[in-house]
């Protein structure tokens, strides 16, 4: 069994991780992994695949910035001469960027089978390109590797066959569980007690206004507690355009992008993460550390639901109030979901071997005819 794995953004790396370990346990299987180079990221490195444990792509795309459209068709016609030189039993695909959904048009259209792993969750928000990604993903795939039960409701909605759909839990917590051992102190004077901030999506920080409210909002939080903020690169370049660097408070301190070890190591010790990162509501929920959301919406409930985060939308006005209730003692207690244990890319290497053992008869069961 040949299985080519996609991926174009650090989270992806980071689902694909232990997933790569588990089916690297089934006898003759072959795995080749393939970057597309949609995100440009300082930590893409020697010590991020050092961190994940993984072997450097064998593949880079080398994909250029640009719209949406743009980009996905770069992905899509730099991908399928590979595709059809190498010829995969299978295609797999991670999350909801735009390598996700053109890999998994690409691959569908040469004939080949298509697992999406992290499919079924939904914000229902179409604003979202990450949300058209994962509908038309889902659509489009021949496994579905679902990550909560919610998960599974939405795509039984959506008119799934409930045969493609497999409930197997969160790759991203075998991820934190695997690095919760090795975790890296990062090399900064840490507080005894600080709040961690992350912000990249466009419509917290494109917006200039909207921008400098929400960092100020954070200045005002760091006079009562020390705020550490390590700015993602696309954040950093909208903060040029702000005159907001120099009249920040001491104990508001921006940071170099941390490593993946050396986040965690962050996110563990903080008495609360602002955020508007789906992986690190995923993360926080795991650890038990209180979490707020700086979006008006979210594709993972089940951190709500079960979880410690809160949706607190998108009124930079309003966080400090949110921020004062956690640090009073009031922060929602949250407990780890089902299957949340570290072991969900076993169960799909079980169901890879499964279907391996029943030959190419599922496909067909699917209703896609497979040369």
């Amino acid at each position: 069994m040949q299985i080519l794995h996609v991926a174009g953004a650090r989270p992806n790396f980071m689902k694909v991780a232990p997933v790569m370990r588990a089916l690297k346990a089934l006898k003759e299987t072959r795995q080749t992994l393939v970057h597309t180079g949609q995100h440009y990221d300082f930590n893409m490195s020697d010590i991020f695949f050092q961190d994940l444990e993984i072997p450097k792509p064998e593949v880079n795309l080398g994909v250029e910035t640009s719209s949406h459209a743009g980009q996905t068709a770069q992905i899509m016609t730099r991908l399928e001469p590979y595709l059809l030189q190498s010829r995969p039993d299978w295609v797999f695909v991670y999350g909801d960027v735009n390598s996700t959904v053109a890999a998994a048009f690409t691959a569908t259209q040469l004939g080949i089978a298509v697992a999406h792993v992290e499919a079924g969750l939904r914000s229902w928000d179409r604003t979202m390109p990450e949300e058209i990604n994962r509908v038309l993903t889902d659509q489009i795939s021949d496994l579905l590797f679902t990550p909560s039960r919610e998960a599974d409701e939405n795509l039984k909605r959506e008119g799934m066959s409930e045969e493609k759909i497999h409930f197997v839990g969160n790759v991203m917590i075998d991820t934190l569980v695997s690095a919760l051992p090795r975790l890296r102190k990062p090399a900064l004077k840490i507080p005894d007690r600080f709040v961690l901030v992350t912000l990249h999506r466009p419509s917290n920080v494109d917006d200039p206004e909207n921008l400098e409210s929400i960092l100020a909002t954070l200045d005002e939080i760091s006079r009562q507690i020390p705020v550490l903020f390590p700015v993602h690169p696309r954040t950093r370049e909208k903060m040029k355009l702000l005159s907001f660097d120099s009249k920040r408070s001491k104990d508001f301190l921006l940071l170099n992008p941390q490593s993946y070890l050396e986040f965690l190591y962050l996110e563990q010790k903080a008495e609360l993460v602002i955020t508007d990162s789906g992986g690190i509501q995923e993360e926080t929920t795991y650890l038990g550390i209180p979490c707020l959301t700086f979006r008006k919406n979210t594709e993972r409930p089940v951190t709500e639901t079960e979880g410690t985060n809160r949706v607190v939308g998108e009124d930079a006005r309003s966080l400090g109030g949110e921020v004062e209730r956690v640090l009073s003692g009031r922060a929602k207690k949250g407990k780890i979901p089902v299957l949340w244990d570290g072991k969900a890319a076993e169960r799909i290497a079980a169901v890879m071997e499964k279907l391996r053992e029943k030959g190419n008869q599922h496909v067909r069961h699917f209703g896609h005819v497979r040369d």
